[in-house]
């Protein structure tokens, strides 16, 4: 998990706007469904989890996705989208 504050959502677009396009449909999936684990991600997108693996490395890298443990399965992260609309 990062420490950076949230980031508006002008400024996330920006950021993502350089990402590639499966950290796009990442990001796009994660807002109308809200938090998911990488599986479920993976389901959702229908992209490899390998690369919606890279997609959430990415995204969390400039702040605009952050990961907590599930606490059903420790094994496993839910990641959420952290934007404000400020």
């Amino acid at each position: 998990m990062t420490d950076q504050p949230s980031l508006t959502t002008q400024e996330a677009s920006t950021d993502i706007q350089e990402l590639p396009p499966s950290a796009k449909l990442v990001a796009k999936t994660l807002e109308y469904e809200g938090e998911s684990t990488q599986l479920d991600l993976a389901e959702s997108t229908r992209l490899p989890p390998r690369t919606v693996r890279y997609a959430l490395t990415q995204l969390e890298e400039i702040g605009v996705v952050t990961a907590r443990i599930s606490i059903m399965d420790a094994r496993q992260s839910i990641y959420s989208l952290e934007l404000t609309n400020d």
